[in-house]
């Protein structure tokens, strides 16, 4: 008897199976269970050890086998080997694979008139289609699936019990005349005659047209159409926010932007996410689809219906998460026709339900080294990550900005799609569906509930509210750090440095730009950057105008308002005294080391960025506009206080004040701040490794989205003898709290 665990349920494991045994002679049968892959084996014992051998080293591509274990036993006397129902078990978890996009058989048939599956939308097979998104329960079968909707046709039927066939025992396996079906809602009519044909005509005319896809609905229109994109934005409320664009086939994606190897593998891989690349000149795409930014958002279609609908519609289209602003993902056909019908000019709607949504994810591959990632989810989850010790039952409740959830338990953790800002009743409803939904899908009770320490958040509210064991409270940057160390398999002692807009500090000040002595069980902090005030709040997150103002107060004194002046930064006269009243009097302006306040401080100075209308707009421009051959820098200042380290940027702040004003480009004095920051941040590290002996260094926060901030950093710190950890599997921003999270309360766990 062989048991075989990880994900191997609907990636075409028993087929593999069935036919590996056809090929060693092996009788017995294969059959899913709740939590793994049974084998009843016989054969003489040397051809048992090379079947189990092959069982790993023969896996589909799309299989991560975590685990072969087996036992012996008496021979029944099988005389053939057959795939066997379902068996479900109470108290196993299984880990479902990932969505996949459309595969090249797939794809070879939708083109080819004499196939059954001829321009058919939702072909799919066992090394394709939806996986994740129509599961309701498991085992992972038909009838636990959405598609149990929907009979096979007995075309169907022969092709799922043919062991020679590629659709043997493929779940989501569908037909034109058995299958889900498409149609157009547009004028108030139903339109199921070539509805694909007339979606493209109303786009190439300028429309905006609501998609219903694998994971939820998007927003899609021209994107060369100047005209289509300003409607978008206005319709959605997106004054700035680079939308992302789908364009036909990789050529095209060539042609529009300038493809790394690494990006092309990235963006024609199963996972198809959204990938970051430099923009070329002369793309032909409309300035409107992501001002302020040189990069573009580039996917492939990732299933039937969005390759058959480029027959008819331009090459490239925007493709926008069909959502109100501030509200999750939409999924099922009421909720589009309700909250998207003033947004969209029509719906390309299908009955393929979709049980739990799921967003692209996004990569950044304008790197010399390895792809960032920046959002984790079509594709990826819910694929499981390794962990470097075992860990009770745990549910994970993440951050309150770009919230995941995780369930970890033995020596693996299962992070959620994106959910988002957990800023409105409908986020915070969908993180409660999907809190629901794993711990049901993975038959998980947790024993024990992590989450972040900050009081306010709605996630650290609900982990108070669930039904657990016990609860740990985790610090937000040390939630980051540990994330960094035990996504790389490492449990020892490190420096961790900790960027991004906001943490809550364990004194109660706003956080972001830390250095710190981690392990998995605590945290010291041995040094941030050296506080300034917000004046106003969360006024001050909003409008980067007054962290402006708050640096050049710090660095100007009463001059401050002079300097602003020649800078072009204004206010309205009575805002101007409030801001400045408030940085100096401390009246409601609490004390922040962000890091990411620092860069909207410095972009507003510039004239960079003035206007914030989305999360981290200031920086993300800024790292725009810098020029990355620039490699001088503006100095800053390390100073101990009581063995505690400031890194005050304060005099650097200055020097591109000065810099700028002297005539010197915005783009030129971007960078050398950059550089500024590598600088003394690796001058940091050094110091604190002469006091620790501390040679590990962790890097993780949502500022390390920024390239030249990640690559610049890693390098210097590597010429200078350290060795550095950087996140590969999961994005550096507040995506990876909740790992972090189930992390640092596993360890205390293990360690009592």
């Amino acid at each position: 008897m062989i048991r075989i665990s990880g994900v191997v349920q609907g990636v075409g494991f028993r087929p593999f199976v069935a036919s590996l045994a056809r090929r060693f002679a092996v009788r017995g049968w294969v059959r899913n269970t709740s939590g793994s892959v049974e084998i009843d084996a016989e054969a003489p014992s040397d051809v048992l050890d090379t079947f189990v051998c092959a069982l790993r080293n023969e896996a589909p591509s799309l299989a991560r086998v975590a685990s072969i274990s087996s036992i012996e036993a008496d021979p029944v006397g099988y005389t053939s080997f057959v795939i066997r129902e379902s068996k479900a078990v109470s108290g196993v978890r299984c880990v479902i694979p990932a969505d996949v996009a459309t595969c090249p058989e797939c794809l070879r048939e939708i083109a080819n008139p004499s196939d059954r599956r001829y321009r058919y939308e939702f072909t799919n097979c066992t090394h394709c289609g939806p996986r994740f998104t129509i599961v309701q329960r498991i085992p992972y079968d038909r009838e636990n699936t959405t598609m149990s909707a929907f009979q096979m046709c007995p075309s169907c039927t022969n092709d799922y019990n043919d062991p020679n066939n590629r659709r043997y025992h493929a779940e989501p396996i569908a037909c034109p005349y058995c299958g889900p079906r498409v149609w157009l809602e547009h004028d108030g009519k139903v339109e199921d005659c070539e509805p694909l044909r007339k979606a493209g005509e109303l786009l190439s005319r300028g429309a905006i047209v609501a998609i219903k896809g694998l994971g939820g609905f998007h927003l899609a229109c021209d994107a060369a159409n100047d005209n289509a994109v300003r409607i978008l934005r206005t319709r959605k409320n997106r004054v700035a926010k680079p939308f992302a664009i789908m364009v036909k086939d990789i050529e095209e994606a060539e042609k529009v932007c300038e493809l790394s190897a690494a990006a092309r593998e990235l963006m024609m891989s199963g996972r198809r996410p959204i990938v970051l690349a430099r923009k070329r000149p002369l793309s032909g795409i409309s300035n409107e689809v992501a001002p302020g930014s040189r990069n573009l958002g580039v996917m492939l279609p990732y299933t039937p219906l969005h390759v058959l609908l480029f027959e008819y519609s331009p090459a490239a289209l925007v493709m926008t998460s069909g959502n109100l602003s501030e509200e999750p993902l939409v999924f099922t056909n009421t909720t589009a026709r309700e909250k998207l019908g003033a947004l969209a000019d029509a719906f390309l709607m299908h009955n393929r339900d979709i049980h739990v949504p799921c967003d692209d994810s996004v990569v950044r591959a304008d790197c010399v080294g390895e792809p960032i990632l920046i959002r984790r989810a079509r594709g990826y989850v819910p694929e499981a990550i390794d962990l470097p010790f075992e860990v009770p039952k745990i549910l994970a409740v993440g951050a309150q900005q770009k919230n995941t959830l995780c369930l970890a338990w033995d020596r693996q953790a299962v992070l959620s799609q994106h959910i988002g800002d957990l800023d409105t009743a409908e986020t915070l409803d969908y993180f409660k569906y999907v809190a629901d939904h794993f711990m049901s899908l993975l038959k998980m009770q947790p024993e024990v509930v992590a989450y972040d320490q900050h009081p306010e958040y709605l996630s650290t509210r609900y982990a108070l509210e669930v039904n657990a064991g016990s609860r740990i409270g985790v610090q937000h940057h040390h939630a980051h750090i540990a994330a960094c160390l035990a996504e790389n398999g490492f449990t020892d002692q490190c420096i961790g440095i900790a960027l991004d807009g906001t943490g809550y500090g364990n004194d109660g000040t706003v956080w972001g730009g830390e250095i710190l002595a981690v392990d998995l069980v605590d945290f010291q902090r041995l040094g941030c950057f050296a506080p300034v005030r917000m004046p106003g709040g969360e006024a001050a997150i909003r409008d980067p105008r007054r962290m402006a103002m708050a640096y050049l107060h710090a660095a100007y004194g009463e001059k401050c308002l002079q300097i602003a002046e020649l800078l072009g930064l204004r206010f309205a006269d009575l805002e101007t005294r409030i801001v400045k009243h408030q940085i100096e009097t401390g009246f409601n302006s609490p004390l922040t080391s962000s890091a990411g306040r620092l860069f909207d401080a410095l972009s507003a100075a510039l004239g960079i960025c003035r206007e914030r209308s989305y999360e981290g707009q200031p920086a993300a421009e800024l790292e725009a506009a810098a020029d990355k051959f620039e490699e001088s820098f503006y100095n800053g200042k390390l100073s101990f206080v009581d063995d505690f380290l400031y890194l005050d940027f304060v005099p650097a702040f200055r020097d591109a004040i000065e810099d700028f004003l002297s005539g010197t480009r915005a783009g030129i004095v971007a960078a050398r701040f950059h550089n500024a920051l590598v600088e003394l941040l690796a001058q940091a590290c050094g110091e604190i490794r002469d006091r620790t002996g501390l040679c590990l260094v962790a890097l993780s926060g949502g500022a390390f989205q920024n390239v030249i901030i990640a690559e610049r950093l890693a390098a210097r710190l590597r010429s200078a003898g350290f060795k550095v950890l950087t996140h590969k599997l999961l994005p550096p921003n507040d995506a990876c709290i909740s790992f972090g999270q189930a992390v640092v309360a596993g360890f205390r766990c293990m360690k009592g």
